[in-house]
């Protein structure tokens, strides 16, 4: 019996933190003791850490420099003593990397999850030095290992393990059901764009390409689900578009899943990505996709067989193909089906799980 812990800043709901919920609950009990510690705060996702069993802490981490929190980490891992330590985006990269060096943990993975350009130089400088003593550093797309790489990270502690998605749960309400809590007509086409409300998403782009649609048609709606610092500044930007009774800001909701079984579509027009769960997650519940054509986007959609890849900043691409989708029932059931086919058969929860703990194997021994 081996002891993991994996330390991560939040348990919200997001990409990382999803596969590695998923990571801790599907890990062999009989090989492996799995602890989950969370650097600065819990979240919706630590529900189901407890309801499987997996020991939870929290540190409470403050600030961005937080010297408290980094000795409250530290002490933790003294007392847990685990085997290995793996670590998941930047700041518990830094504060965990650093608190397990320090007490003399045998092993230590650190996940880099996103092709990260907003780090600046310090930032990677960080990652370089630290990956100097770190003993593998887990990336989930080709994207990823390849912008590493050129910051300088030694391609031989690189490891490519792929997201792992499941089947898509079914749904449990009518479409009709939702368009009525959404005060939406029936005949209403539903795109959905899923994700953080922050620059990297270009969310402007998919309020543009809603204003070119209502050109031609007047039944699409865009569904923006998510929160963040850019909300109030889209919202008014869909009013000076006049779209805003064509895009609706449904807020962060626990139901994405069951919204997802009624989008005619899923747009993402982000600038950088890793390996964007909402994707595969359309993918599963067999929704075309059309999205920016970056690394990491790349890997799961294929041009033309499951959804389309529009270059980065593309508006009209966006709307483009929408319409193209929404106009051909038999294009879109195909596009979903492939798709579904694919994340289906080349990114499984079960293979990113063998993948870590063959992982984890290799480097206790």
């Amino acid at each position: 019996m081996r002891r993991i812990l994996h330390v991560i800043p939040t348990l919200d709901r997001s990409g990382a933190e999803k596969q590695l919920v998923l990571l801790a609950q599907g890990l062999p009990r009989d090989e492996f003791d799995v602890h989950v510690c969370a650097l600065t705060r819990g979240g919706p996702l630590a529900a189901e850490l407890e309801q499987s069993g997996v020991p939870l802490a929290h540190i409470n981490k403050q600030w961005k420099f937080d010297p408290l929190a980094w000795r409250r980490l530290r002490r933790h891992i003294r007392a847990l003593a685990p085997d290995l330590v793996h670590t998941w985006l930047f700041a518990a990269n830094a504060y965990g990397r650093t608190a397990a060096f320090s007490v003399g943990t045998p092993r230590v993975v650190a996940s880099e999850r996103c092709v990260d350009r907003w780090k600046a130089g310090r930032e990677l400088a960080l990652d370089r030095c630290l990956a100097r003593r770190t003993d593998a550093v887990v990336v989930n797309s080709r994207g990823v290992h390849d912008f590493y790489q050129a910051q300088g990270i030694d391609a031989r502690k690189l490891r490519l393990i792929y997201n792992g998605i499941g089947p898509a749960a079914p749904a449990t309400k009518m479409r009709d059901q939702l368009l009525a809590e959404l005060k939406l007509p029936p005949d209403a086409r539903l795109i959905g764009a899923v994700g953080r409300l922050w620059p990297q998403k270009r969310l402007k782009d998919l309020i543009w390409a809603t204003d070119l649609l209502q050109v031609i048609r007047n039944d699409v709606h865009l569904l923006v689900v998510g929160d963040g610092p850019q909300r109030a500044a889209l919202e008014r930007y869909a009013r000076l578009c006049h779209v805003n009774n064509r895009v609706h800001f449904l807020g962060s909701r626990h139901d994405v899943p069951e919204l997802m079984h009624h989008f005619d579509l899923l747009w993402l027009a982000s600038s950088y990505e890793g390996l964007p769960n909402v994707v595969m997650e359309a993918m599963a519940a067999a929704v075309p996709v059309v999205a920016s054509d970056i690394a990491g986007n790349r890997e799961l959609v294929v041009h033309g067989e499951t959804g389309y890849l529009v270059p980065l900043g593309d508006r009209a691409g966006y709307g483009r193909y929408a319409h193209k989708i929404l106009e051909d029932a038999t294009l879109r059931q195909r596009l979903g089906r492939a798709g579904q086919q694919r994340v289906g058969r080349d990114f499984t929860v079960e293979a990113m799980v063998a993948g870590h703990a063959a992982l984890y194997r290799e480097l206790l021994g």
